[in-house]
């Protein structure tokens, strides 16, 4: 039996994909390990694309089958979870990026392993950041950005968060193939993920 992470690569159309998840699931691989080898699938399709193997058209197929994996694994990972009991956390795309198969991805994986996450979409912008931290109180909030142009928006977010004086009551992680360590550090981020499996254990570390 091909694996997720093959069958997304071999560009293999909507059907097989679904089949290639359900047949994993009836195998007993766990939801998550299944979200694993989509992020893994995922992360090769964009070093392809950035080495000229892939074109456009295969990193729009990709993501066409990414968001039919996440649709399909969605009732797995939320199932059975007291939302009321969970640690908050935020999420959202930031302004002028709609981008979100990465940060869909970083959602299952963090309510996979307990946390409440509430999605804002993608192309927000920082009041809209700032109003869900004073409304919803979450513990982190999360950013993504996918085009360099839009990481720039991150800072703006951040400062933002501090001229309400809310800077204080959350712990800020950023993520997107165009950031980094660095970056992050230097908009004065608490953290960064590399990935989706990375970004895990920093909101884990933000929590201990």
């Amino acid at each position: 039996m091909a694996n997720l992470k093959d069958v997304i690569l071999q560009m293999k159309d909507v059907q097989e994909v679904k089949k290639c998840v359900n047949d994993e699931l009836k195998s007993g691989l766990e939801p998550i390990e299944i979200v694993n080898e989509l992020a893994e699938a995922l992360l090769k399709v964009g070093e392809k694309y950035e080495n000229g193997e892939y074109f456009l058209s295969e990193l729009m197929m990709a993501g066409i089958l990414a968001t039919e994996v996440i649709n399909l694994l969605d009732p797995y990972l939320t199932k059975d979870q007291e939302s009321e009991t969970k640690i908050k956390i935020v999420i959202g795309t930031v302004k002028g990026d709609i981008h979100d198969i990465g940060k869909n991805i970083v959602i299952m994986m963090l309510r996979a392993v307990g946390f409440q996450v509430l999605d804002l979409g993608v192309d927000v912008s920082a009041e809209k950041f700032m109003d869900s931290i004073r409304n919803e109180q979450p513990k982190v909030l999360g950013m993504s950005a996918l085009l360099t142009s839009t990481i720039n928006e991150m800072k703006n977010v951040i400062d933002v968060i501090k001229n309400e004086g809310l800077r204080e009551s959350v712990k800020i992680i950023i993520g997107g193939r165009p950031v980094s360590e660095e970056f992050a550090q230097e908009i004065g981020a608490d953290g960064y993920g590399r990935d989706s499996v990375d970004a895990i254990k920093v909101v884990k570390d933000f929590i201990s």
